[in-house]
């Protein structure tokens, strides 16, 4: 089991390209933690941007109907992947992980990859 802060440093290391990232409580929009960024990155600004897009998200599949969880949501801008996974072991309930890449330096299917195996490890 791994710490917010081991969780971040491993993301931050671990993943080829990332630029910034953060663990997040989505009930609040608060970051427990983050790592990387600077000031074109606001990882807070972007941490409460995000409970947004999770909330929107949620509600919209309960809308429709869609039965499942969101695992992770994927934004891609023109020089970055923004990577969203939601934590869905138990001791994680509530958060998710955020991700910034540099889209030339980075590996989306590997990150992803990674990320899942952060998500499982982490423990709050």
């Amino acid at each position: 089991m791994a710490s917010v802060e081991v969780t971040l440093k491993e993301m931050m290391t671990g993943i080829e390209g990332a630029m910034g990232a953060a663990v997040v409580d989505y009930t609040s929009g608060m970051a427990l933690g983050t790592l990387g960024g600077g000031k074109d990155l606001d990882l807070t600004i972007a941490a409460a941007g995000n409970t947004d897009v999770i909330r929107a998200k949620v509600r919209t599949m309960e809308h429709l109907g869609l039965k499942g969880q969101v695992e992770d949501i994927l934004i891609t801008l023109g020089n970055q992947y923004h990577l969203i996974r939601l934590v869905a072991v138990r001791s994680g309930n509530g958060l998710f992980l955020y991700l910034v890449l540099d889209k030339a330096r980075s590996n989306l299917a590997m990150a992803r990859l990674q990320l899942k195996r952060l998500e499982e490890q982490l423990e709050v």
